[in-house]
């Protein structure tokens, strides 16, 4: 059960400190694929930038969603690789004093709601670091369905890396 109260909403800038703050860390780095480690403040700015261009655009590839407590960034939840009237590629972190209350999966239901319902998707799917437990209940507590494992799908550290695959269908 979720019991901190948090709205999505977009990045703007000003996000910079407290996005740097909440993701640089080893665990948040061990359980995802594409969050660099350290995160540095120059991540930050770069990430808010983009996501804030991008949000101007008609159509965007992208779409990304703040978890934000009291103004701060603890988190987010983002679609990737939007295919009008298809798919997209659901990403999402937390901080880790956030985590195990409920946030995410909440956060993932609603974002997974805008995509098919607002951007009109007919698929949304995760790769998932296979020790991330947490992110499979995840994504199993919102209805998405485990798919198969993938074999060095993702590159990290330099290093090939498995990945399991779940997705939601409308």
């Amino acid at each position: 059960m979720n019991d901190i109260d948090f709205t999505l909403r977009p990045f703007r800038k000003g996000d910079e400190p407290s996005l740097a703050a909440n993701i640089n860390s080893r665990k948040i780095d061990r359980y995802t694929i594409n969050i660099p480690y350290p995160y540095k403040p120059e991540n930050a700015r770069q990430w808010v930038a983009l996501n804030v261009k991008e949000d101007r655009k008609k159509l965007p590839g992208m779409r990304n969603f703040v978890i934000d407590v009291e103004g701060k960034v603890i988190g987010s939840v983002g679609l990737s690789g939007i295919r009008t009237a298809h798919r997209a590629e659901i990403g999402y972190w937390l901080a880790t004093k956030y985590w195990g209350r409920g946030i995410t999966t909440a956060a993932v239901e609603m974002v997974t709601a805008y995509a098919f319902k607002e951007l009109g998707l007919r698929r949304v799917y995760a790769y998932v670091v296979p020790a991330n437990k947490a992110s499979v209940g995840v994504l199993k507590n919102c209805g998405y369905e485990y798919e198969g494992l993938i074999r060095k799908h993702s590159m990290k550290h330099g290093k090939p890396h498995d990945v399991l695959l779940f997705a939601k269908t409308r």
